[in-house]
């Protein structure tokens, strides 16, 4: 959701703060403020901005207008209140003594301020951080000017969700941060102290590391950090060192993130398959499932959002069949809501990027409240979703900026083909020399993937031509048809294109009368099996007047009859399709943002991590 930065210590605060924004701003470019202690005097300086983060750059002069050592600086994505300066953050006290960054939703701010309004308060803002902000100033005054007393009364009174940078006049030069349910790290390097909602932000400063957990509190100064927990005593942590290389996080010569980020997936994939592949073998010894405990799994319940979710439906398909093990797939923000009926010898494997989506964390408390076992599939280390669940298994894609996924969704993919390659010979119901073909032909995945990309001018040309389309289906079959849900989504985000996925065999229940001259209706086909099955639905829709894209395996030429345009990605096993053939519907939905002049990485509207409900 929100981007949140701090940083105490020797040098210019300011410009520390607007490059870690930067970084930031896939999380929320509605608004963007700093708040920064004035060298030449005892005030806070506010400044904020409507609108992306360049705006506030230009207003602070790159912050050199804003003298000072300590600051704190926030990227909105709004919930509460419309995006305006008003609503922006940092939010401030009545007399500007106490000033705050917030990332989350508060659920109880209502009756808070009425409270807050009935002892005096008055209020400038629609949002909920403005509470929480004189909530603070309340119990500081309360408790005599002990904050850290007054951080925990706040702890205790407020609901919901909610990562805190906090500065105060009466401390200068100090910053506190806290954490419920919203990530929220803590860096030190010699220069100073740091916070960040993400690694990216503060990568350029430190390598090292501290996570705050839920409830937790961080007193940072130029010299050192602290650490609380709710009951104020004081606590150890141990720093965690990122690996990522800090050139991972900038554009590397492309225009955008996400082409950049395309082009990563050959090495992502790469990474991904050799970190649980081991002489030909596949070891997941690491994720921490014994063989025992997987021969005793009676079912996978797969929870996620998004992309993320559409790996799952895609994994449904692999694991069920190489595994013939049954697999039930859930929306994270409907599984707890539905009380889930769960087997208790099932395993809940909560797919999940950034390891902070608030949906998806909820799902996995859900099913630890209820004594199932669970996995995580995450590609940030120390992430909340990766330190609560009982297992595991780490994606290495790196950082990714762009909000929408393209390398992450690509080694997720590539661990849930891992999972039934094996679970499916520790079962016994994969033959040796099977496994050994699967994982033979998972091995040459990153090759074939790049293989696509050096396709991508023709569907840029394609892209241009139907860059001023106003409604896109995408059909499938089986696999097809999980491949077609996460085209009809890219195409969504960042094109803002209407678009649908069906199972093709449904078209005939309603969705055709939709098709009319000149409709663009995305069709794959990529399950030799089902090939002629969904080319009599291209049929169909072609006789209706739709404008077909055809998606299939090289070889597969007879597609060129009925498509008006196909394109071809190289065989594998057909379990494995939904690796090579995204890429294309990536590509797809890219150029189409391209030629619409949009701003591809930073799509209205969306954030990187939904870290709110």
């Amino acid at each position: 959701m929100c981007g949140i930065v701090g940083f105490t210590g020797s040098g210019q605060a300011a410009p520390v703060l607007l490059d870690g924004l930067a970084r930031l701003e896939y999380r929320g470019y509605d608004s963007a403020g700093i708040a920064v202690k004035r060298d030449d005097s005892d005030r806070i300086e506010i400044v904020k901005v409507k609108g992306r983060l360049n705006q506030l750059a230009k207003k602070t002069d790159s912050g050199r207008t804003v003298p000072g050592c300590c600051g704190i600086g926030h990227t909105r994505w709004a919930t509460h209140g419309e995006p305006s300066m008003v609503n922006a953050h940092p939010h401030y006290s009545d007399d500007q003594s106490v000033i705050v960054v917030h990332n989350g939703i508060i659920e109880n701010y209502l009756e808070l301020k009425e409270k807050l309004t009935k002892s005096g308060y008055t209020f400038y803002s629609q949002t909920d951080t403005e509470v929480i902000t004189k909530l603070l100033d309340y119990y500081y005054k309360k408790c005599q000017g002990s904050t850290l007393e007054a951080i925990v009364k706040v702890m205790l009174r407020v609901r919901g969700s909610y990562a805190l940078g906090i500065m105060l006049k009466a401390e200068p030069g100090v910053i506190y941060s806290v954490r419920k349910d919203s990530p929220l790290i803590v860096g030190r390097n010699e220069q100073g102290s740091l916070i960040a909602s993400d690694v990216p932000a503060i990568l350029k400063y430190t390598r090292n590391v501290y996570y705050i957990d839920n409830l937790e509190i961080a007193r940072l100064t130029k010299d050192e950090v602290t650490f609380y927990n709710i009951d104020k005593e004081e606590i150890t942590k141990e720093p965690v060192e990122i690996k990522w290389d800090a050139e991972a996080a900038e554009k590397g010569g492309f225009e955008h993130f996400m082409m950049k980020e395309i082009h990563e997936q050959p090495r992502a994939v790469r990474d991904t398959i050799s970190s649980y592949v081991k002489d030909g073998r596949v070891d997941l010894s690491s994720v921490g499932l014994t063989e025992e405990e997987i021969q005793g799994i009676s079912r996978l319940y797969i929870v996620a959002c998004g992309s993320a979710y559409h790996v799952g439906i895609a994994a449904k398909y692999v694991i069920e069949d190489l595994a013939k093990l049954p697999v039930e797939v859930d929306l994270a923000s409907e599984f707890r809501y539905r009380d889930p009926l769960l087997d208790k010898d099932a395993l809940v494997v909560i797919i999940s990027q950034s390891g902070e989506t608030a949906d998806s964390l909820a799902a996995l408390r859900e099913a630890k409240s209820r004594g199932i076992r669970t996995l995580a599939v995450v590609n940030v280390v120390g992430s909340s979703i990766a330190r609560e669940a009982d297992n595991v298994f780490y994606t290495l894609a790196g950082p990714e900026i762009a909000v929408a996924t393209t390398k992450a969704y690509s080694t997720q993919l590539v661990a849930g083909y891992l999972m039934a390659i094996h679970f499916g010979l520790v079962r016994g119901v994969l033959q040796e020399a099977y496994y050994e073909k699967l994982v033979e032909e998972l091995l040459k995945l990153p090759d074939k993937i790049g293989k696509v990309l050096e396709d991508k001018e023709r569907l840029q040309w394609f892209a241009s031509k139907f860059s001023s389309v106003h409604d896109i289906f995408f059909i499938g079959r089986g696999i097809d048809y999980a491949i077609s849900m996460e085209g009809s989504l890219k195409m969504k985000e960042i094109s803002y294109v209407h678009s649908e996925a069906y199972a093709a065999g449904e078209l005939k229940h309603g969705t055709i009368s939709l098709v009319e001259d000149g409709i663009l209706v995305v069709c794959v086909l990529t399950q030799d099996k089902l090939f002629e099955k969904t080319l009599s639905n291209m049929v169909e829709v072609k006789s209706r007047g739709a404008y077909l894209m055809g998606l299939t395996n090289y070889g597969n030429y007879s597609i060129e009859d009925t498509a008006d345009f196909t394109v071809y990605v190289p065989r594998t096993d057909p379990h494995f399709t939904t690796s090579l053939a995204i890429l294309p519907l990536q590509l797809m939905g890219y150029y189409v943002s391209c030629a619409k002049g949009l701003d591809v990485d930073k799509p209205r509207n969306l954030a990187k991590s939904v870290t709110v409900e």
